[in-house]
């Protein structure tokens, strides 16, 4: 007898076996624009193997076996242990290698920031946890090349494509991960709050071994094989950063005991702990009294890679959901056929395409900083768009990655999938690195700090209003914003913020993007009062909403 109820149509799992690089157009672009053609070659490779069944396999994995705290072995002994499923080490194998940990700082090569953000950007779009290790080694890049001892011992092994899961002492093993612990209890973003205290052995000073005592509440990647710690040298005294490893040189773990592990909403794949330091051994990093603004130096970097994870995210979200409507059919027709989906969709391409372009527009100010060759505009992008950037493009991937798991219904809504995950890891970007209030008084305390920087940006933004109104009018209004006396700007940071942001994809979408992408963006974050706030809630009407789907995914 044939026990079968029913039979199973109509259902779709997600895109996967799909190039991630060859289907964006508007990545492809990016590349060529910023010099990085050259890499188009073996991204393409690496987008393909990151869009096979096998990698997504890997990522579902990877986040459903999550860290398991190893405090003690089988005999007593403190040895502080984050297992790791085999997944983890396949993703973070499969990132190293690409060199992209190092790219940006190992060479002179235009482009290579451009190359750099596209592979953080396609990689996030499979798996994000593996960028947390990945984003913080890349940060302590520039901030250990200013000390020559550490340099020359971390060199080869931060540049290494080589991802060395073991235990070892760092001159033991062949590539290296970096944390970083700066939150505490007390303080989160307040980190002049902090109560951890450094004390020398012997003179001190720069290079000069000290002794940390206190916690850390946040405590990124304690698997790693070195940490950057701030701590107070003295009660009560200055701040500094300080180079803290896991393990000794003679092989012995370091006074950095692991209490737990945290059990976070996402970003499961990644470990993140609380820390208690007792008489952990360190190496003084720069100046006493310079703790923090090392550490923010190494957080500007950190920022970039959030906008990054946070595009990835929105990219990734669009394509699942567009794929999925495609497919899908409901009262007699394909999802992707119906206008008010063909709405919801070409909002979330328009988005995800102009924080595609805010992150191009970053990198590129990176390098030219780094090359030494930075304009007055290019360094007010790096200095105050970031936290500008960061603040939007990380809120918006939390709203929209929840609108494209709503495409799915109630099969978005469950652990299995691509969708749940990419809405779970979406709101760490946005906390992490400092949240969306801490951005928004950054860019007002940068723009205090330097008034050309904002004169520096319209100048740049400026040509894009010739002929076009609504930006035109959208540059005015910004203009007067910034015209108002500091106090009350503070309490109107968001807005400011959120203009900003807004006028600058607006302009350049207009320069690089298809007319159909760039009109559509304008008319409906610019020119309607409160758009962008729910998804979809626009007015297509004049719009090409045929030719925005088809960009954002062929097919």
């Amino acid at each position: 007898m044939d026990w079968h109820t029913h039979h199973v149509f109509n259902q779709y799992a997600e895109l996967a076996d799909y190039d991630l690089l060859a289907t964006d157009a508007a990545l492809q672009e990016a590349l060529q624009r910023a010099g990085a053609g050259h890499a188009l070659p073996a991204l393409g490779d690496y987008a393909r193997r990151l869009g096979s069944a096998g990698t997504y396999a890997l990522a579902e994995r990877a986040n459903h076996h999550t860290p398991a705290l190893h405090r003690f072995d089988n005999r007593g002994r403190r040895i502080d242990r984050v297992e790791f499923h085999p997944a983890w080490d396949a993703l973070m194998a499969l990132y190293r290698g690409e060199g992209l940990v190092s790219m940006p700082f190992d060479s002179d090569r235009p482009g290579r920031w451009a190359a750099w953000a596209a592979g953080f950007y396609l990689h996030g779009q499979v798996e994000q946890g593996t960028l947390c290790p990945a984003t913080m080694t890349q940060a302590s890049i520039p901030l250990l090349r200013k000390e020559p001892a550490l340099w020359a011992q971390l060199e080869s092994r931060l540049h290494s494509r080589t991802h060395d899961p073991r235990d070892l002492p760092v001159h033991d093993k062949a590539g290296i991960w970096l944390g970083m612990g700066m939150t505490e209890k007390q303080g989160g973003s307040d980190v002049r709050a902090n109560t951890t205290v450094a004390t020398p052995i012997g003179a001190g000073g720069r290079g000069g071994e000290y002794l940390l005592r206190g916690h850390k509440w946040f405590f990124s990647t304690p698997q790693s094989d070195a940490h950057l710690v701030v701590a107070r040298t003295g009660e009560g005294g200055p701040f500094a950063c300080f180079y803290v490893p896991r393990r000794l040189p003679d092989g012995t773990l370091n006074g950095v005991h692991v209490q737990r592990l945290k059990d976070k909403v996402g970003n499961r794949s990644n470990a993140s702990g609380e820390v208690e330091f007792d008489d952990a051994w360190g190496v003084l990093m720069g100046e006493e009294g310079r703790g923090i603004p090392t550490i923010i130096e190494m957080a500007t970097y950190t920022r970039l890679n959030c906008v990054a994870g946070s595009a990835a995210i929105l990219r990734q979200a669009t394509v699942q959901a567009i794929a999925y409507a495609r497919r899908r059919h409901a009262f007699g027709r394909a999802l992707a056929e119906q206008p008010l989906m063909r709405t919801v969709l070409a909002d979330l391409a328009l988005e995800s395409e102009a924080a595609l372009a805010l992150l191009m527009r970053l990198a590129k100010a990176f390098e030219r900083d780094d090359d030494g060759t930075a304009s007055p505009a290019d360094r007010a992008w790096k200095r105050v768009m970031t936290p500008a950037a960061k603040f939007w493009v990380c809120k918006r991937g939390v709203e929209l990655a929840g609108e494209a798991m709503e495409v799915f219904g109630g099969n978005g809504y469950v652990q299995e999938g691509v969708m749940a995950r990419l809405f779970l890891e979406s709101p760490v970007n946005s906390i992490w690195e400092g949240s969306g209030n801490v951005m928004c008084l950054d860019v007002l305390r940068a723009l205090s700090r330097d008034p050309e920087a904002a004169h520096a940006l319209l100048e740049e933004l400026a040509p894009a209003a010739q002929g076009e109104p609504r930006i035109a009018a959208a540059l005015r209004e910004l203009q007067a914003l910034l015209a108002e006396p500091p106090e009350a700007l503070e309490a109107l940071g968001r807005l400011l913020v959120q203009r900003l942001v807004l006028l600058a994809q607006a302009c350049l979408l207009r320069q690089q993007a298809p007319a159909a992408v760039a009109d559509g963006f304008i008319a409906t974050r610019l020119a309607e009062p409160g758009a962008g706030r729910v998804v979809g809630a626009l007015d297509v009407r004049g719009l090409e909403v045929a030719a925005v789907l088809a960009r954002a995914l062929p097919g």
